[in-house]
C-alpha cells in the first residue's frame, strides 16, 4: 500500500472514529440528561401530592386534586396494598409509550397507609433524542467531508517534497551527477530542513568526489613517472646490464632510489586516508624544551645537518606527543630539502599559545605559493620537488595533523633569505 493512501486512510479513519465517539457521547449524555430532569420533576410532583392528600377531608372533590397534579400527558395510581383505589391518567394510552414512573406512601383521607404512583409519558423526550440522532448522523456525514479533504491536503502536504527528494535522488542515480533540489519552500519546518539537509549533502559528496577524483589523477600522475623510470632502467638492464658493469650499476641504483621514492609516496597516501576519528589524540602535558632538542638530535643524526634549537622558555605545552613529533619531522624535513645552512627552531608564547618557529636560510617562497604550500601534489615549480626527491604530499599531511591538534599554521618567506614555517599551539589543547 503506498504511503500516501496510508495516510488518507489513516487520517480519515481517526477522525471518523473521534467525530462518532464525540457525537454518541453527546447523544448519550443529553438521553441521560433528559430522563434525569423529567424523573426529578415527576418526584416533586409526588412530593406535592402526598403532602395535600394528607391535608384532604370527606367534602374534598378527589379527582379535581388528582388532576391538579397530574404529570401531563401522564397518570396517577392510588393503591391500597395491591388493589388499585382509584386513578386519573391522560386520553391516551401509556402503556404504548415510552415512560417513567415513581412512587412513594402516602396517608388517605381516612387514616390509612395507601401507595401513589406517578407515571409521566417521554415521547416528547423520545421524539427529541430521534431528531437528535438524525442530525448528529448527517453532521457526521457532513463533517466526514472536509475531513477527507483535509487529509487528502495533508497527505500533499507531507508527500510532495518527498516525492520531489525521490526524483532528484533517482536523477542523480540515472545521471551519475549530484542534483539539487530547486527549494520553493522558504518556511523552516521539518520538510524544509530535510530539502536543505539534502542539498547541503548532495554539495558535500560533490565536493568530495572533485577532490576525489583530483587526487586519484594526481596520484595516478605522480606514481606513472617512477614507473616508467623501473620499466626503462629494467629494460636496458636486460638489453645491457650482464655486459656492462657500469650501465648494470646505473639501472639497479635509478630502480632502487625510483623503488624508495614510490614506497615514501606510498606511506604519505596512506597516511593522507587516514580517517581522523581513526587516530587515538592523548593531550598531556609535554615538556617544551627537552621535546624540541630530542627531535632536532634525531633529524640532525639522520641527515648530518645542524639543527639549533632555542626553547628555554615556555617550558610546557599540551598537545600529544607522537603526533606533535610527526608534525615537526615534516616541517624540519621540509627545511633541510630546500635550504643549505643550519635549521633553526624557536619557541616562545603568547596569552594563548605557544608559538614554535622552524626558520631556514634556503631559497624561500614567492608569495603567490604560499597559499597553496599545503595542497596535495602542489608544486612551487615543476622540478622543485624532483630535485629534492619529494612527493608533494609532506606540507598536506602536516596540514592534516596540525587541524587534529588545534595548531594553526602559518608561512613567511622572502626569496633567496629562507622561510619560516610558524605552529600556534593552544596552551591548553582541544577541549
Amino acid at each position: 500500500m503506498r504511503l500516501k493512501t496510508k495516510i488518507h486512510l489513516l487520517t480519515t479513519l481517526l477522525m471518523l472514529v473521534i467525530l462518532v465517539a464525540t457525537n454518541s457521547g453527546i447523544y448519550f449524555l443529553y438521553e441521560q440528561l433528559a430522563y434525569n430532569t423529567e424523573y426529578k420533576q415527576l418526584q416533586a410532583r409526588a412530593n406535592e401530592l402526598s403532602s395535600a392528600l394528607s391535608q384532604l377531608n370527606e367534602q374534598t372533590n378527589l379527582q379535581q386534586v388528582l388532576r391538579a397534579y397530574m404529570p401531563t400527558d401522564g397518570a396517577i395510581y392510588i393503591y391500597e396494598g395491591e388493589q388499585l383505589k382509584t386513578k386519573v391518567q391522560a386520553t391516551f394510552e401509556m402503556s404504548k409509550t415510552p415512560s417513567i414512573s415513581y412512587s412513594m406512601p402516602a396517608i388517605w383521607i381516612d387514616g390509612t397507609v395507601i401507595q401513589i404512583q406517578l407515571k409521566q409519558s417521554m415521547e416528547e423526550v423520545a421524539a427529541t433524542l430521534s431528531l437528535l440522532k438524525v442530525i448528529l448522523i448527517i453532521v457526521s456525514i457532513v463533517a466526514s467531508i472536509p475531513i477527507f479533504l483535509a487529509s487528502l491536503a495533508l497527505g500533499r502536504l507531507i508527500l510532495q517534497p518527498l516525492e520531489r527528494l525521490n526524483q532528484t535522488m533517482l536523477k542523480s542515480a540515472a545521471t551519475g551527477s549530484y542534483e539539487k533540489i530547486v527549494l520553493t519552500d522558504k518556511g523552516g519546518d521539518e520538510l524544509a530542513k530535510i530539502n536543505h539537509t539534502f542539498n547541503m549533502m548532495m554539495e558535500k559528496l560533490e565536493q568530495h568526489y572533485q577532490k576525489q577524483q583530483q587526487f586519484v589523477s594526481n596520484a595516478s600522475h605522480e606514481l606513472k613517472t617512477p614507473i616508467t623510470v623501473i620499466e626503462s632502467y629494467a629494460k636496458l638492464l636486460l638489453r645491457r646490464g650482464f655486459d656492462n658493469k657500469e650501465v648494470a650499476q646505473e639501472s639497479l641504483q635509478a630502480i632502487v632510489n625510483e623503488s624508495s621514492r614510490m614506497h615514501e609516496m606510498v606511506l604519505q597516501l596512506l597516511e593522507l586516508a587516514k580517517n581522523k576519528e581513526h587516530l587515538a589524540i592523548q593531550f598531556t602535558q609535554l615538556e617544551l624544551s627537552p621535546l624540541l632538542r630530542k627531535v632536532a638530535s634525531q633529524m640532525q643524526q639522520a641527515y648530518h645537518r645542524s639543527f639549533i634549537v632555542d626553547a628555554e622558555v615556555p617550558r610546557y605545552m599540551y598537545s600529544d606527543e607522537k603526533l606533535v613529533k610527526q608534525l615537526l619531522f615534516i616541517l624540519l624535513d621540509n627545511a633541510r630539502k630546500y635550504s643549505e645552512g643550519d635549521v633553526y627552531i624557536h619557541a616562545t608564547e603568547s596569552a594563548d599559545c605557544v608559538i614554535i618557529t622552524i626558520q631556514d636560510k634556503g631559497i624561500g617562497i614567492p608569495a603567490e605559493h604560499i597559499p597553496h604550500l599545503f595542497e596535495r601534489f602542489y608544486r612551487v615549480t615543476e622540478d622543485r620537488n624532483r630535485k629534492t626527491g619529494g612527493s608533494g604530499l609532506g606540507l598536506a599531511i602536516a596540514q592534516e595533523l596540525a587541524l587534529q591538534l588545534g595548531i594553526i599554521i602559518e608561512v613567511e618567506s622572502k626569496l633567496g633569505q629562507g622561510s619560516s614555517f610558524i605552529l600556534r599551539v593552544p596552551k591548553e589543547g582541544l577541549q
